[in-house]
């Protein structure tokens, strides 16, 4: 794992060891409360009464919106202020996680019916989606506006990690939060008041950021969630030379690049999907005590893409089409391992490999499409990725979840089939 703050980061930049740390603790307290969150939503759904397929949906919601409002966002930091920003995506994240965990709270006492908890849930999470995604392309802007360009880089990516990082964080918490008298949303109360502290931190010590001396800019960011793993295509963005082309994705210099990332994101999305409501039916738990088997799972799946991207990937120098091929082999044969798995330990190998498959796919269609294209179309190439990784989640988890209806192994092995046609499809993606 990269340091935080790596050696000669801070030193080409005029932000100091805490101010970097404050924004990196608004990165990292949204990924680390949506993926916990994502941790207990199973079990939440299932002691509501509510149908699997609409706790997907209500869930995701807010992941659409995401992928709808960033870029809109990484627009206006300049204009807004960075600083403001930042607390308006958190502030946007307290919101949305009390109101949840309120909402959540009423239904699993009785007070509302189900559908009408996951109406609210959902619109309370669109708040996030809304509000939320502001928050890292201001904090990359702030940074990147007082870092000296030779240690932009590094500084953007040391900033990015902590979406990374709060993959495994979120659900490695998530049960620990889950105590009287709150009970299953004890970690949307948790995180919020983690995050209340965080933005009084960022209000009292960040200092106003002079936007108009120094140019700086944010990119879009994807959805945090273990099915968006970080590619470093923000960064791309944020720092490209000049300003930024617009790239439509069936450009052909990069359409195959996006379809082939387009095909992983969605294999991935829906397997993550229903990952938690397998886990409580193939262990055969009862709802309430399910989230610490399903976030002990999600957590090494976390780890094991972080490990593939930040261990494996510098070791091997595979290039990006080989990365896509044996990405799509490794991930395949991890979902048919968590198929076929029939108690706690099988399911976290199975998934694990199968995450460090899409810690292989991810980076894979970044670089290959990156370079596909000159250095002048970074920007625009960069945005294309986004929103790339953001399309799995407009139809994959629901799509995922009325297959799991029909059958529980049906998510896996299709998504298993998709992988290997993938990977063999992946070999006339060109040279590495």
């Amino acid at each position: 794992m990269p340091a935080i703050a790596p050696t000669g980061t801070l030193a080409t930049s005029a932000v100091t060891t805490r101010h970097f740390l404050l924004l990196y603790a608004a990165m990292l307290v949204a990924a680390a409360g949506n993926t916990a969150l994502q941790s207990v939503m199973p079990a939440m759904g299932r002691e509501i009464g509510i149908a699997d397929l609409w706790v997907a949906i209500a869930y995701t919601w807010s992941a659409v919106l995401w992928v709808l409002l960033a870029p809109y966002w990484a627009e206006k930091s300049d204009r807004h202020g960075r600083k403001a920003l930042t607390l308006l995506g958190l502030a946007g994240f307290i919101v949305s996680m009390l109101l949840c965990g309120i909402v959540l709270d009423f239904g699993l006492a009785g007070a509302i019916g189900g559908a009408l908890t996951f109406v609210l849930f959902g619109i309370f999470r669109g708040i996030y989606g809304a509000l939320g995604c502001a928050t890292p392309s201001a904090t990359q802007a702030y940074l990147a506006a007082r870092t000296r360009r030779s240690g932009r880089v590094a500084a953007l990516s040391a900033l990015s990690s902590s979406f990374g990082l709060g993959t495994i964080i979120g659900p490695a918490l998530a049960p620990l939060f889950v105590f009287a008298p709150f009970g299953l949303t004890g970690p949307l109360f948790a995180f919020a008041l983690i995050a209340i502290l965080v933005s009084a931190a960022i209000l009292i010590w960040l200092p106003n950021d002079k936007y108009g001396r120094r140019s700086g800019r944010g990119a879009a960011m994807s959805y945090p969630s273990q099915a968006s793993a970080v590619t470093g295509a923000s960064v791309i963005a944020a720092t490209a030379p000049g300003r930024r082309s617009r790239l439509k994705w069936n450009d052909p210099r990069i359409r195959d690049w996006v379809l082939a990332g387009v095909a992983a994101g969605h294999a991935q999305a829906a397997a993550l999907t229903c990952l938690g409501f397998f886990v409580i039916d193939r262990l055969e738990l009862a709802p309430r005590g399910s989230e610490t088997s399903i976030a002990i799972v999600m957590m090494a799946g976390a780890s094991a893409t972080l490990a593939a991207q930040w261990g494996m990937i510098p070791r091997i120098k595979a290039g990006p089409r080989s990365l896509m091929i044996w990405g799509s082999l490794i991930a395949a044969a991890g979902l048919v391992g968590t198929m076929l798995a029939q108690d706690l330990y099988g399911i976290i190998i199975g998934f694990a490999v199968a995450s460090i498959g899409f810690g292989f796919t991810r980076p894979a269609f970044t670089a290959g499409a990156s370079l596909a294209v000159p250095l002048s179309a970074q920007g625009g190439v960069a945005g294309v990725i986004t929103s790339a990784n953001g399309i799995s989640f407009v139809a994959a988890p629901a799509l995922g979840m009325a297959l799991y209806a029909l059958d529980p192994a049906l998510p896996f092995g299709l998504s298993a089939l998709l992988l290997l046609l993938l990977s063999w499809l992946s070999r006339g993606l060109g040279r590495d």
